[in-house]
C-alpha cells in the first residue's frame, strides 16, 4: 500500500501556494506509506529557475557529504561553464546555462555513482527515507512555488527501504511516474530494457515502468499513447500518475483495484489514492469529482 498525490494549477494567482498544498495533499497519504516519501515539483524559481537545465542529485554516491560550493565548483570544471545550485537536506539542486542532458553528463563525470533523482527544465526531485511530514519539513517544502507537484508516500513491499528505491522516478528529461500497486513481470522487462542498453539504479518494479515510459516518449510517443501501451504490456495492480514539465497524466489497471480519485475545478486538476489528500484544496466543495475507470488515460496539459 502506498499514497500517491498530484497537483496541476491552471491559475498562475495559485503558484506561490503549490508546495503549501502539496506538502498537505502528500501528509495526509502518510499513513499509507511511512518509510519514505518524495516529491517532484514543477516550476520553483529557485530549485528549478526558468531557463536552465537542472539536475536533482539525492546522494553524490562518494560516502561523504560536500557543501552546495564544493559541489557547483567540480561540475561547472567539467562542464566548462558556469553551475549554480542549493542543498536541500542532504540532496543537491543543480542548474546551468546549458542542456539538463549536459549538465547530467558533467555532474556523473564528477561524480560517478551519484543517485540522480531528476532532469530537466523546470523541475526539480527531492525524495528520501523517514516519514514524510519529516521529510517535508526538512525540504521546506511549504515554500515551493510552480505550476505542479506530484507526491508519492511508500510502504516497501519488493524492493529496500533506501533513497534509490524512493519515488518519484524522474528518468526522462522532465519526466516523473509515481506508482500504487505491483507489476508482477517487471523482472522480464527489466531484463529487456537492460538488453537494449537502459540502466537502472534500483530494483523497485516503478523503475521498470518508469523507464519503459520514458524509451517510448524519446522515441516520439505521446503521454497517451505510451501509457496504453503500458497497460498493454504489464501484468500487476496498479495506479498509475505520470507527468513531464507541462503534462499530468493518470491510468489504471484493467481491474482498477488500487485506489484513486480526480478532482476538476477551474483552478486546478488533482487526484490522490484518497478523497482526504484533496479535502483541503481550495475551492473543492465545487469541484467535478470521479473514480477514473479501468485502462482509460485522464490527460491534462499546461
Amino acid at each position: 500500500m502506498c499514497g500517491i498525490v498530484g497537483l496541476h494549477l491552471r491559475t498562475p494567482e495559485l503558484y506561490p501556494r503549490l508546495g503549501e498544498l502539496l506538502t498537505g495533499m502528500l501528509c495526509e497519504m502518510g499513513d499509507r506509506g511511512s518509510d519514505s516519501a518524495g516529491v517532484a515539483v514543477y516550476g520553483d524559481p529557485t530549485w528549478s529557475p526558468p531557463g536552465q537545465g537542472c539536475v536533482s542529485v539525492v546522494d553524490l554516491g562518494t560516502g561523504e557529504t560536500a557543501d552546495i560550493a564544493q559541489v557547483t565548483s567540480s561540475v561547472a570544471t567539467a562542464l566548462g561553464g558556469s553551475v549554480d545550485g542549493v542543498a536541500v537536506q542532504d540532496g543537491y539542486l543543480l542548474s546551468a546555462g546549458a542542456a539538463s542532458e549536459d549538465l547530467l553528463i558533467a555532474v556523473r563525470s564528477v561524480y560517478p555513482r551519484a543517485l540522480v533523482a531528476g532532469f530537466g527544465s523546470d523541475i526539480a526531485v527531492l525524495k528520501g527515507v523517514g516519514h514524510p511530514r519529516m521529510l517535508t519539513d526538512g525540504w521546506g517544502l511549504e515554500k515551493a512555488q510552480g505550476w505542479q507537484g506530484v507526491g508519492h508516500t511508500r510502504m516497501a513491499t519488493e524492493s529496500a527501504v533506501t533513497p534509490a528505491g524512493c519515488h518519484p522516478y524522474a528518468v526522462g528529461p522532465s519526466q516523473c511516474m509515481v506508482h500504487n500497486g505491483s507489476f508482477a513481470n517487471h523482472a522480464t522487462i527489466r531484463r529487456e530494457l537492460r538488453a537494449a542498453g537502459i540502466p537502472f539504479d534500483s530494483e523497485n518494479d516503478t523503475e521498470v515502468g518508469a523507464r519503459f515510459i520514458a524509451k517510448l516518449l524519446s522515441q516520439g510517443r505521446d503521454v497517451e499513447g505510451a501509457l496504453k501501451e503500458l497497460c498493454g504490456t504489464f501484468d500487476g495492480f496498479y495506479t498509475l500518475l505520470v507527468s513531464n514539465r507541462d503534462s499530468f497524466a493518470v491510468v489504471r489497471d484493467a481491474i482498477a483495484c488500487k485506489p484513486a480519485v480526480i478532482a476538476e475545478t477551474d483552478d486546478w486538476v488533482a487526484m490522490g489514492s484518497e478523497y482526504r489528500a484533496l479535502a483541503g484544496l481550495p475551492g473543492v466543495e465545487k469541484a467535478r469529482i470521479w473514480e477514473p475507470e479501468p485502462e482509460v488515460v485522464y490527460a491534462w496539459s499546461k
